[in-house]
């Protein structure tokens, strides 16, 4: 099913979820961050003490802590998680040290996403880089090498992950149009953090925020994938764009289970997001449950077809799909290795 639906039906029913409540904005994010500070503070206690079971438990809590706190800096960015834009603005300013994403920058670019979504001129804008068919057909051995690694969902989830929180972050793209020095002061708090972190819970305590981190990343570049890389995404040209149908039909709504939901605020619901960014995080599970089977533009995706996914590699533009490698090329690239 790839319809897209009744587009005043839809808007009238999302209405209602767009609702801002400071009270629930306000307890997503302290509720959050205690949770964090928590894991934090016992997974660097357990593992002084040699107890690795249990720290490893609040390495996997502190990870999808952060993720949620990435995703309420989102909110932010959306003027989503309170009713006023400046305690949005406030809150994700403060969120950038704990999502090591700089706040500003972040807005900007993620805007431009939403702007350009499922527009093949514009693919700079996306987390993740797609080739079309076409173009891969076209592309030189060494281009074709350099695309099997980046779309490699090992390299992706391990690399990719650190690659952007730590390294790319640092100096965002758009940075020097949006403001240096923004981006120098959040890459300053940060490393003020982490002496602090040092300070209170020594050399453990920064190595259970660091694989907590890296965790965090695999479980971000997951989410970031399978939010448009899917085989019935949408992706076309202009003037035959449609804007609409590439919120709803080029964004994916995953179901992954209630506490898969609870540690990354919902985000899987990514359809309803894009198509009103105004619905808050504890709004979407909500508003994606109740959401009648005719205003549904795909099918929902789960665990299996999810893992599925990371096979697609291509944009075949003919078949309006997204397809793997061509079998006889990677056969023939195989049989030459």
């Amino acid at each position: 099913m790839t319809e897209t639906p009744d587009q005043a039906a839809l808007r009238a029913f999302l209405r209602p979820y767009t609702t801002k409540s400071d009270g629930r904005g306000a307890l997503s994010f302290a509720g959050t961050l205690v949770v964090y500070g928590g894991a934090l503070i016992l997974g660097a206690a357990l593992a002084e003490a040699g107890q690795w079971a249990g720290a490893v438990a609040m390495v996997g809590v502190l990870a999808f802590a952060s993720v949620r706190l990435y995703v309420l800096q989102h909110d932010c960015g959306h003027a989503a998680l309170f009713r006023r834009k400046g305690l949005n603005d406030v809150v994700g300013y403060a969120l950038s040290v704990f999502s090591l994403t700089p706040y500003r920058v972040m807005q900007y670019n993620h805007n431009q996403h939403h702007a350009y979504l499922g527009n093949l001129d514009h693919r700079e804008t996306t987390e993740v880089y797609t080739m079309t068919l076409a173009e891969w057909q076209a592309a030189p051995w060494h281009r074709r090498l350099w695309y099997r690694l980046y779309r490699n969902p090992v390299v992706m989830l391990s690399l990719g992950g650190i690659y952007a929180y730590f390294i790319a972050y640092r100096w965002p793209r758009n940075t020097r149009v949006v403001g240096v020095w923004g981006v120098i002061a959040h890459n300053l708090m940060l490393a003020g953090y982490l002496a602090l972190i040092w300070a209170m819970l020594g050399g453990v305590g920064l190595a259970v925020w660091g694989v907590s981190a890296v965790l965090a990343g695999v479980i971000g570049v997951f989410l970031v994938y399978l939010q448009h890389n899917f085989e019935e995404t949408y992706w076309d040209r202009k003037p035959s764009l449609d804007f609409r149908k590439a919120t709803l039909v080029g964004s994916s709504s995953l179901d992954l289970g209630w506490l898969w939901d609870l540690g990354t605020g919902n985000i899987a619901y990514h359809d309803l997001h894009h198509y009103n960014p105004g619905i808050p995080s504890y709004n979407l599970r909500r508003c994606q449950r109740a959401l009648p089977e005719a205003l549904r533009a795909h099918d929902v995706i789960r665990w299996p077809e999810a893992i599925r996914s990371f096979r697609l590699k291509l944009w075949d533009e003919a078949a309006g799909r997204l397809v793997p490698f061509p079998k006889a090329e990677t056969t023939r690239m195989v049989a030459a290795e």
